[in-house]
């Protein structure tokens, strides 16, 4: 989950306020706008194969809690600064408009599952499977917007097109997947 909103440019137009088209930038992208939401995954990845090798914990206990923590918890807690205090930069980088208020609500919203999943390393079970559904549900439909904006307006820009989509389909896959491991089989 990374700083990304799930309001489109075409929900704008339903609420009356005009046909708005993604904004461009003046400036060029970098890889590292493209990539930098790959990071907490990698990170996930690192922590689960030292907490499997190191600490002998069950390597889907190991990755299912990483990603847990590093890309629910840490990437959440990432988003929401974005999104809170950066917000018209997160909206360049998105390829909407600045200053919609909405984006403060997505700050929230990326708050509460990053403080649900930095609460996985407490609280374990059915705990965890309420937190991996709960955002995997946030995630799909984030994915869903940034396609539908992709397919509707061409936005390529970084936090629409780039490792942020990749990161919200993968994320629930792997949790889900994780959870279908360690309680159905």
């Amino acid at each position: 989950m990374t700083a990304h909103s799930t309001r489109s440019p075409s929900d704008d137009a339903a609420s009356g306020s005009g046909d708005q088209k993604p904004v461009e930038q003046d400036r060029d992208y970098r890889v590292q706008d493209y990539i930098q939401p790959l990071a907490f995954p990698a990170g996930a990845i690192v922590l689960a194969l030292a907490l499997s090798t190191v600490w002998n914990m069950a390597p889907v206990d190991a990755f299912l809690l990483s990603f847990l923590v590093v890309t629910v918890g840490l990437q959440g807690i990432w988003a929401f600064l974005g999104h809170y205090f950066k917000a018209d930069m997160v909206a360049a980088l998105i390829g909407w408009p600045a200053g919609n208020p909405f984006q403060t609500e997505i700050a929230f919203a990326n708050l509460a599952f990053g403080i649900l999943g930095l609460l996985c390393v407490v609280y374990r079970g059915e705990f965890w499977i309420a937190t991996a559904i709960g955002i995997s549900i946030f995630l799909l439909g984030a994915a869903s917007v940034h396609i539908r904006d992709i397919r509707e307006r061409g936005n390529l820009n970084p936090a629409n097109a780039g490792g942020i989509l990749v990161t919200d389909i993968l994320t629930p896959l792997a949790l889900l997947g994780l959870l279908a491991l360690r309680y159905l089989l």
